[in-house]
């Protein structure tokens, strides 16, 4: 069995997973910055993250269905809580997400601050595993990204807010514990900015172009490079993104 072959084995599951990402990430992206609510993914991914880390607490695994569903349940509090705050406090959305990211934060510290690897810990929450992705975890978020696809482009406009921001809920509970949270917000936002002066049809094309060619181009360099996938990938997304916009900013509409 030769290097590249290797490397080909270790890269495949983790561009499967950055993939899944994508394909539910760049369309709720381009919602997102339209909504003018971008650090929403930060904040729901941190409330994610603090599910993960209380079950972790309980004796779960963090890779396991009791993480998944621990989860999605702080997710989808935090997701009800923000709904309930856009209803009530609209003037003030963006401000209450940030104060409930700081506050997931922050809960995460002084959950770990007792654990010999807390450190280890919420340095793979933000920065993420995506090389030593498992079967099952890319098999949980597959279905989770065929239900998102089915619902959003199906019937996107009748899901009002609550539906929006549930199946945002959903979706990043199961990216944030597949690549992390970095990578989560940069899939997210990146494409979004890169194209929003498009046409629709157009921003999505492109959109799902910049996020597949970053993930690909990013686990390929970070091979050669041998430095860090997640940090790789981000900044790849990043320079794409912007070589993106200054290429189709002439054309835009």
């Amino acid at each position: 069995m030769n290097l590249f072959h290797i490397d080909l084995m270790i890269l495949w599951p983790a561009l499967v997973a950055g993939f899944l990402v994508a394909v539910s990430h760049v369309p709720l992206g381009q919602q997102v910055l339209a909504r003018g609510i971008v650090f929403i993914d930060l904040a729901i991914a941190q409330v994610a993250g603090l599910g993960v880390i209380a079950a972790h607490g309980f004796g779960l695994p963090t890779t396991g269905w009791g993480a998944q569903v621990a989860a999605g349940a702080a997710a989808l509090a935090g997701a009800l809580l923000l709904t309930w705050t856009e209803r009530k406090r609209p003037e003030a959305q963006e401000a209450l997400i940030g104060i409930l990211f700081v506050l997931a934060s922050t809960a995460q510290i002084l959950m770990l601050a007792n654990d010999p690897h807390g450190g280890d810990d919420l340095k793979d929450l933000l920065a993420g595993q995506i090389l030593w992705v498992s079967n099952a975890q890319l098999i949980r978020t597959a279905i989770v990204t065929a239900i998102f696809a089915f619902v959003w482009f199906r019937w996107r406009e009748q899901i009002g807010r609550i539906g929006f921001y549930v199946l945002f809920a959903l979706v990043v509970t199961a990216s944030v514990q597949l690549v992390g949270v970095y990578l989560v917000f940069t899939t997210l936002i990146v494409p979004a900015v890169a194209t929003y002066r498009l046409a629709a049809k157009r921003q999505l094309a492109i959109g799902y172009a910049v996020a597949f060619g970053s993930y690909l181009v990013g686990l390929a360099l970070s091979v050669v490079t041998d430095l860090p996938s997640g940090a790789m990938i981000v900044w790849t997304m990043a320079l794409l993104a912007l070589a993106t916009h200054l290429a189709t900013g002439r054309n835009a509409r």
